[in-house]
């Protein structure tokens, strides 16, 4: 039996969002903040940048504190803007990176400085014929370098690096990655929609994830593992969902990460079309209220 949960980091896109959504349904929205209130840290754990993510929260009465692990836990900060935790990858790193990963597909850099050059790459028209609603969404942060090398000056460090390509591009790039000599500088971990036969490869700092944030977060608070719920639908997630004493994996999910799910012992959730992270979270608070723990 599980204690009440007193953290739960859940995943954006897939997850916490409904699908090509840009907004929180109501109930959503309604559930982080009940469970807020209830005394659960709610905490954003996503591969988006925080310049990307914050306007998607604001406006439903979260509070300033709410934690946000961004850019797959390079950067932790509140929703108020204080800045927590950030790790950066070198730049002499991302420049090898750059000339391994070219031939895969688009590849994009992301630094942690507001406006205009935050996102670096060196062809808009490849970027946008494989992710366009990204494009369009992030079209004011990005600078187009060519070559990108240009861009990655030593001192000037970005804190991730992002592929993008079919699925079988992405996995061989992957596995470039870990065969090459910037495998024991750099992390990489698959984001996957096969419907739309789109994967996302992330390069991180080495020792970066989402699940080493939640590791950090967690002791920052107090908060004990098995007192932490971790909620997510793509590969990206998994460490998390391994470190957490509760792991939540979306309906959505594919077939393979389901299957991890039942040999793991995560719980699965409606998926996210369905307002499945609220009703984690309204049973979450159910379980708090039975036990009579009292809001803060």
């Amino acid at each position: 039996m599980h204690p009440a949960v007193r953290l739960v980091a859940i995943d954006m896109d897939g997850t916490l969002l409904p699908t090509f959504a840009q907004a929180l349904t109501v109930r959503t929205a309604r559930a982080l903040k009940s469970a807020q209130e209830a005394g659960i840290t709610v905490a954003i754990a996503t591969g988006r940048r925080a310049a990307y993510t914050t306007p998607l929260l604001t406006g439903h009465g979260l509070r300033a504190d709410t934690p946000l692990i961004t850019s797959n836990g390079a950067v932790m900060r509140t929703l108020g803007g204080e800045n927590l935790s950030r790790c950066s990858m070198e730049s002499r790193v991302a420049r090898g990176l750059c000339g391994l990963l070219r031939p895969f597909g688009a590849v994009v850099f992301t630094f942690d400085r507001p406006g205009r050059g935050e996102l670096v790459l060196e062809d808009l028209e490849q970027a946008h014929g494989r992710i366009a609603l990204w494009v369009e969404a992030n079209r004011n942060a990005i600078e187009v370098v060519k070559p990108l090398e240009d861009a990655l000056m030593d001192g000037d460090d970005p804190i991730q690096g992002m592929s993008a390509g079919s699925l079988s591009r992405m996995r061989a790039a992957e596995q470039a990655v870990r065969a090459s000599e910037w495998a024991g500088d750099c992390a990489c971990v698959r984001t996957e929609y096969p419907a739309r036969d789109l994967s996302i490869l992330d390069l991180l700092p080495r020792g970066v994830s989402k699940g080493a944030a939640l590791k950090k977060l967690a002791a920052h608070l107090g908060v004990e593992r098995n007192e932490v719920m971790a909620i997510g639908d793509n590969w990206n997630d998994v460490e998390m969902l391994e470190w957490a004493g509760q792991g939540v994996l979306m309906g959505n999910a594919a077939a393979e990460l389901r299957a991890m799910a039942k040999a793991r012992g995560w719980k699965l959730a409606p998926p996210n079309d369905e307002d499945g992270v609220a009703v984690v979270l309204e049973a979450a608070v159910a379980k708090r209220g039975a036990a009579g723990v009292g809001l803060s």
